[in-house]
């Protein structure tokens, strides 16, 4: 079966403008407040939100960093295939700030658990929130819930969320892909 559109390049754009609109409203200056995108995917997704804030709403001085939390997951040990680290790049104090993370699909909540656990390595932030581009509401096996969500989506189990982004796979496009 061919994959479902669920978002095309022009509803991704409205999404992100919609996305940084809120964080405006929420953060207004961004002075004590970071960008965290979790590796590898939600990179694409804080680094066009970023630019968005800056570029188009001139707001200065948005801090951002990748977390990786290939180690800090509870599957981590029970795969086969060797597991490939992404980067961490961390370069600012988290004690005390408001942090957001950023990823693109919130599936079990596994991954956000990940990053509350790797984040405490570089202090205590004050407060956490979680936007998400796709936001998969019944397929949770933590209590975890986005703060911000761009849309949401009723996949069942056998269909998978496949965000592809212009700056790695050359397009900006959402698919529901059944297996």
């Amino acid at each position: 079966m061919s994959p479902k559109v669920l978002l095309n390049s022009k509803e991704v754009t409205i999404i992100l403008h919609r996305l940084a609109c809120q964080l405006i409203e929420k953060h207004l200056d961004f002075s004590d407040t970071i960008l965290v995108g979790i590796q590898p995917r939600g990179v694409f997704l804080a680094e066009r939100l970023k630019q968005i804030l800056e570029n188009e709403y001139q707001t200065p001085e948005i801090s951002l960093g990748y977390l990786d939390i290939t180690f800090f997951r509870d599957d981590f040990r029970r795969t086969d295939k060797p597991l490939e680290a992404n980067k961490t790049q961390i370069n600012f104090i988290v004690e005390n700030k408001k942090v957001i993370f950023i990823d693109d699909v919130l599936f079990t909540g596994r991954s956000i658990r990940s990053a509350l656990t790797a984040i405490q390595s570089f202090g205590r932030p004050s407060e956490i929130e979680l936007l998400v581009l796709i936001d998969r509401r019944f397929s949770r096996n933590l209590p975890i819930q986005p703060d911000y969500r761009g849309r949401q989506v009723d996949a069942i189990n056998n269909e998978k969320v496949k965000v592809s982004w212009k700056e790695n796979e050359g397009e900006d496009v959402v698919y529901l892909i059944t297996s």
